[in-house]
């Protein structure tokens, strides 16, 4: 595959002082250039889908839709982009999610300075990036899943049911979160009670705590 003499980059972070440091460290380099930026995962989706953009970096903690959630989006409906999931949490359960969604790698903020641009070469060679211990963690869920006999399980909820969680923790009424979505309050109420179903739990602050957990919110 051919790759771009300068690759475009489109930077998702709802923090302007991250997008700041990191733009200046992609941009201290020939081949790499930052022509869109996103506060929040919505944006960052309308941007790839509308922007001339061969690269994607998402935080994975955005408001309205994590870069999780956009990065499944944009695995659907712009195969053709790279993307790359930056993170400040070494957790496992984003690295496994940030894969299933498409990405070509995970890349830690505390060793962005050292990882970030060599995984945007990667990911544009159509090559994977991941930190060292992220590679073990993958070989590690490998060979137990081999000995049970079984699969890593995917998540219960839909990609649907996963945004209106997202936005009922962040405190956003049934009508706001219509709205977001373009769906009927109705609609909203019947995935909120098919999720509290599907997960066991009873009301909002249940649901809030799961969001958290699931690395959808921030605590």
């Amino acid at each position: 595959m051919s790759v771009p003499v300068v690759t475009r980059i489109l930077l998702a972070d709802d923090h302007t002082l991250v997008r700041d440091g990191v733009r200046l460290l992609l941009e201290s380099q020939p081949d790499l250039k930052v022509v869109a930026e996103a506060g929040d995962g919505v944006q960052a989706v309308d941007m790839a889908l509308h922007e001339d953009v061969d690269l994607a970096i998402l935080d994975v903690s955005m408001p309205r839709r994590t870069g999780l959630q956009a990065a499944r989006v944009l695995a659907g409906r712009r195969p053709d982009l790279k993307i790359l999931l930056l993170s400040m949490h070494e957790n496992e359960q984003y690295l496994f999610e940030a894969l299933k969604a498409g990405a070509a790698g995970y890349v830690l903020k505390s060793a962005a300075d050292r990882d970030l641009v060599e995984a945007c070469r990667a990911a544009m060679r159509g090559e994977a990036f991941l930190y060292p211990r992220a590679v073990r963690a993958l070989v590690r869920d490998v060979l137990e899943a081999g000995r049970h006999g079984a699969p890593v399980p995917d998540d219960l909820l839909t990609p649907r049911e996963s945004d209106v969680v997202k936005l009922i923790a962040e405190g956003h009424t049934t009508d706001e979160i219509a709205e977001l979505l373009v769906i009927s309050p109705h609609t909203v109420e019947r995935h909120r009670s098919n999720v509290l179903e599907k997960l066991g739990l009873r009301n909002r602050v249940e649901l809030a705590r799961y969001a958290i957990r699931r690395g959808l919110v921030e605590p």
